[in-house]
């Protein structure tokens, strides 16, 4: 046994584990060596599991609803039932027809408008976290654990009206979710899982009315019906896992690209037009979510045969990088203009939240580079990268070496 306990990995294409540490620190290294050798590789890890890395087939997959069911997104060892079309966390785990509605009854809250409403709040949010961490004049900070770990946790608590205090729990949640899935299931307490607080928080709405999404939810309809308890805590769930861990892996390896790159940090300072680029650019270059499906039907992808309750995993980072789709992939250019980058899925999936990741990524960026034009990593073997399906830096020591500006 090796890192975190698990068996060490035999061959990336017949024996990978995405949530092995080994795969966290060098992944895009593991996507180019499947994509020239074997690129649609196999496990029989969590009772058999697919990897496709090329763009062709991710997307060949991710459009498939005949053949591909969403009921189930995490890889785990525990593969859920019977739970199609509407899947433990709609509308991400739902199949058509029920999933058009339930996505369809989200739209209005994420349209640009609506985020556009939520910037001043996470302009505010990311100043008060350097604040803290400018203060004492400190130069080597954490820019994952003190910066970008807290911003989508303040923007979506505020959102759920939920206590921003509750950060910590989030985070819990996160990692047995996507870090861990599967882990000590049956083992916790009910009181301490993600399903009991979320359904103390939603009998709190319920006593004492307010205007956010869990509001929005209780009075929300479908088909003249109200929504179930069960729609109701699985979409919050969505939102609050989806909408954290997703945003603040984006920003964190922003700051890890910036960190290593004067050039970059400098064009963005002495260009901030290039700005609107940069984010597209580095969310296809560092792109955080592979999703997941379940095999529905027999069928075939790249010249393999996948079997009908397979594990498929969708890795829109591994499509982001293939040469087949983008010109020098492995290069980060921030003024790239053709860029029709996968970070936010394909096909009926495609994340509801981008306005609102975009938005929190960009404004992250700006208010630290306005703040902290200068700074590089202050250790780079100490950088630690999460493991499972959000890929982004958890630990990433940075030393300040100018700061500048102020609110």
């Amino acid at each position: 046994m090796t890192d975190g306990g698990k068996p060490p990995i035999k061959d990336w294409a017949t024996d990978f584990d995405h949530t092995h540490p080994d795969y966290a620190r060098k992944a895009p290294e593991v996507w180019e060596e499947l994509r020239q050798t074997c690129p649609v590789a196999h496990t029989e890890r969590f009772g058999g599991t697919w990897l496709p890395v090329r763009h062709a087939d991710v997307s060949a997959i991710a459009h498939d609803t005949e053949h591909f069911s969403s009921e189930g997104v995490i890889v785990n060892e525990f593969k859920p039932e019977n739970l199609a079309p509407i899947g433990y966390a709609p509308p991400i785990t739902s199949d058509p027809p029920f999933h058009q509605m339930a996505r369809r009854l989200l739209l209005p809250a994420f349209a640009p408008k609506e985020i556009d409403r939520w910037e001043p709040a996470t302009r505010k949010a990311c100043n008060d976290l350097i604040d803290d961490l400018l203060a004492g004049g400190a130069t080597e900070v954490d820019a994952a654990v003190q910066y970008a770990q807290h911003i989508p946790v303040r923007v979506i608590a505020e959102m759920l009206g939920v206590p921003e205090e509750d950060g910590d729990k989030f985070r819990t949640f996160i990692h047995r979710v996507l870090e861990a899935p599967g882990e000590g299931i049956g083992e916790l307490p009910y009181e301490e899982t993600l399903d009991y607080y979320l359904r103390q928080v939603i009998e709190d709405h319920r006593q004492h009315p307010r205007d956010d999404l869990i509001g929005f939810l209780l009075n929300a309809e479908m088909d003249g019906n109200p929504l179930t308890d069960d729609h109701i805590t699985g979409t919050v769930a969505l939102l609050l896992i989806a909408g954290i861990d997703t945003t603040w892996s984006a920003i964190g390896a922003s700051l890890w690209h910036l960190a290593q790159r004067p050039d970059h940090r400098k064009r963005l300072i002495e260009d901030p037009d290039v700005m609107v680029f940069a984010v597209e650019e580095l969310l296809r270059a560092y792109a955080p979510v592979t999703m997941a499906r379940i095999v529905a039907k027999e069928t075939e992808v790249g010249g393999v045969t996948m079997k009908e309750r397979d594990w498929v995993l969708l890795p829109f980072p591994a499509a982001n990088r293939d040469p087949e789709a983008f010109e020098r992939p492995d290069e980060v250019i921030l003024d790239r203009t053709r860029n029709r980058h996968v970070a936010f899925g394909l096909g009926i999936h495609r994340c509801l939240g981008s306005n609102l990741a975009r938005m929190e990524l960009r404004t992250a960026i700006e208010e630290w580079m306005r703040r902290i034009p200068d700074f590089e990593l202050a250790d780079p073997d100490a950088v630690r990268w999460s493991t499972g399906q959000v890929r982004g830096p958890r630990e990433l020591p940075v030393r300040i070496l100018a700061t500048a500006g102020s609110r």
